[in-house]
């Protein structure tokens, strides 16, 4: 009974195989192409683009298209693009991820997806985003794409095809869940792995999968190209095509099926007896907000655009509520509503016992920062925007208006201050009462990138301390915002800081993975001490902790390390995941919880008092 159907396979087979040995697929790569209206790339990627169409089957563009993944610049390449006569298909890449006026909405809107999947002849192609996502982070692939990617190969492979993996981080370590990753692709016949982000030409193997990180449209000097690439039945060819010259043979090889398992670390972590650490709750999609919580749930966002009610002793889902975008800013709870900043452009008040929409305010842009509720008033950052609204009433008490780009992390409130920071160079003071601007200060340097826009401001009596992608730990006089001090060394400080109980120290978290400790007491700066946290090279620009006499930090890699305050000694470390752990909160019984890019939470609980 079984012959027939064997004897039909091995057909089917044999006339696949001769399909594919009978063509090749011949694709242009397009990465790395950083368009600026105006700026050289674009007058390189027009050029590209009507060689291109005389040329190649299909055209993939492979992330960074822009430099800051603003609307305009994004507007503006699609436009570029729409004159190929080719088909084409494109992913974004850090560049339009990490920062971004529309908090990464107008890509898909643009180009309808962050992914693809087509089929040229017997090869099928699939390319994903990798993030990060809106903040300083590994390259990530979100939980809902290794899913879809899953099911795309798993009912489109069939027998005699190949696959063709794009993405545009390199399947290696600064990918943090590659291995989840290359585990999938290596199920299937994947002749190569193509990429972009390091601007420089590399072949390489991860698990035996033959992968190519292609050149940038510029290589500085005037060198300027792109990469095809041709697939036969047999072999890869990449071709390096300067552009107006001939193409020339960058790289071939025969194709390898003969995949090796790839060796995942085992952590030997040792948590003392008096540490409870809990994961109570896993999504089947990405987390890039903190925890909200009340007496009874935990509230989070993930990356489909839901918000989810958890409960915290079940981990069971209580209510939903679909938004139309990723979700990127912590839910804000109080005692009768959980109001939801989306990256939509709402402010979304939500009945906490059922997730029902009680009120919806339109916002001129996306949301992705934190708000805070302070005796019954939220204070919210958005894009261009700061506002103080009744929680009660939703209503808007005051609105400052004077902002040059969005607003990203917590503000901090202090007396009758709010104080902010955004990525348009500045830090604000305003009135918590009228929301009068106090002062504002700046850097000094006029790039966005180095804007204290992702840090929480920690405020003393007299002073306002931050640290920001320049490197720099900047203590202000709180009432004038005048330097009083101001250091850049060895610490290397970039967007991770938090306060003591006493707020006489100002913790942060070095690019060396260490906990450094400052005084925010005098006029001067004071390094008190500084500990190997062990987390190696970071940059999660995960806040802070201190409670009860210990200090909580995470990592870039799902690291967690306890300090103790006292003896500025590690507690201990635990690997939560492979993902960067977005910040703690401390719920009404004294616990700590924490979310991880990769879908998860978790609560810490010790019996110290």
């Amino acid at each position: 009974m079984k012959r027939p159907l064997l004897r039909a396979f091995a057909a089917f087979a044999m006339l696949a195989a001769t399909v594919a040995t009978a063509s090749a697929q011949k694709f242009a790569i397009l990465t790395d192409i950083h368009v600026v209206p105006g700026n050289a790339n674009e007058v390189k990627l027009k050029e590209a683009v009507a060689e291109i169409n005389g040329s190649a089957d299909a055209v993939i563009v492979s992330g960074d298209l822009t430099n800051e993944g603003s609307d305009v610049q994004l507007k503006n390449v699609h436009d570029i693009l729409a004159g190929l006569k080719k088909p084409y298909y494109v992913i974004p890449g850090n560049h339009e991820n990490n920062w971004s006026q529309s908090a990464c909405k107008t890509f898909t809107d643009l180009w309808g997806a962050d992914r693809f999947v087509f089929q040229q002849d017997s090869l099928l192609v699939v390319g994903m985003n990798c993030g990060p996502f809106m903040k300083m982070g590994d390259g990530h692939i979100k939980q809902e794409d290794l899913i879809w990617l899953e099911n795309t190969l798993k009912t489109r492979v069939k027998p005699g095809m190949r696959v063709l993996s794009v993405n545009h981080y390199p399947l290696l370590d600064d990918l943090d869940n590659y291995a989840d990753y290359v585990a999938l692709l290596q199920k299937y016949p994947v002749v190569t792995h193509q990429c972009g982000h390091y601007h420089r030409w590399r072949k390489y193997a991860t698990g035996g999968i033959d992968c190519v990180i292609a050149r940038a449209l510029d290589l500085g000097n005037g060198n300027y190209g792109y990469s095809t690439i041709n697939v036969t039945s047999d072999s890869v060819k990449v071709f390096e095509k300067l552009i107006g010259q001939t193409p020339v043979v960058k790289y071939a090889y025969k194709i390898n099926l003969n995949f090796t398992p790839l060796e995942r670390p085992v952590y030997a972590d040792t948590v003392p007896a008096i540490f409870k650490i809990t994961k109570v709750f896993a999504d089947n999609a990405s987390i890039f907000t903190r925890v909200g919580l009340d007496h009874n749930n935990l509230y989070v966002g993930n990356s489909l655009g839901y918000l989810k009610a958890v409960d915290k002793a079940t981990g069971k889902i209580k209510w939903q509520y679909k938004t139309g975008a990723m979700l990127f800013s912590r839910p804000a709870v109080d005692k009768k509503y959980v109001i939801l900043p989306t990256a939509d452009r709402r402010l979304v008040w939500l009945d906490k016992a059922n997730g029902t929409v009680a009120y919806e305010h339109d916002a001129s842009g996306p949301y992705v920062a934190d708000g805070v509720i302070s005796n019954g008033v939220l204070y919210q950052g958005g894009y261009k925007t700061f506002q103080a609204w009744d929680v009660n009433r939703h209503k808007v008490l005051w609105s400052y208006d004077s902002i040059n780009n969005y607003c990203q992390a917590a503000p901090t409130i202090s007396g009758g201050d709010i104080v902010f920071g955004a990525w348009d160079t500045y830090l604000r003071v305003l009135d918590k009462n009228t929301g009068r601007l106090r002062w504002k200060w700046n850097n000094g340097k006029a790039q966005n990138l180095f804007s204290p826009g992702n840090v929480v401001p920690v405020v003393t009596a007299d002073k306002v301390v931050i640290v920001a992608p320049d490197r720099y730990a900047t203590a202000l006089d709180r009432k004038s915002g005048s330097v009083i001090w101001r250091e850049h060394n060895d610490e290397k400080v970039r967007e991770s800081l938090g306060v003591s109980a006493d707020g006489k120290r100002a913790y942060a978290k070095t690019m060396d993975g260490e906990l450094v400790a400052m005084s925010t007491i005098g006029n001067s700066y004071q390094l008190l001490w500084k500990t190997d946290a062990g987390f190696g090279y970071e940059h999660a620009p995960c806040i802070v902790l201190e409670h009860r006499g210990l200090v909580y930090l995470g990592s870039r890699r799902g690291v967690l390390t306890v300090v103790n305050a006292l003896t500025h000694k590690v507690v201990f470390t635990k690997h939560l995941g492979s993902s960067e752990i977005n910040g703690f909160e401390v719920d009404d019984n004294g616990d700590v919880y924490c979310s991880l890019i990769e879908g998860t939470v978790f609560r810490i609980h010790t019996d110290l008092i």
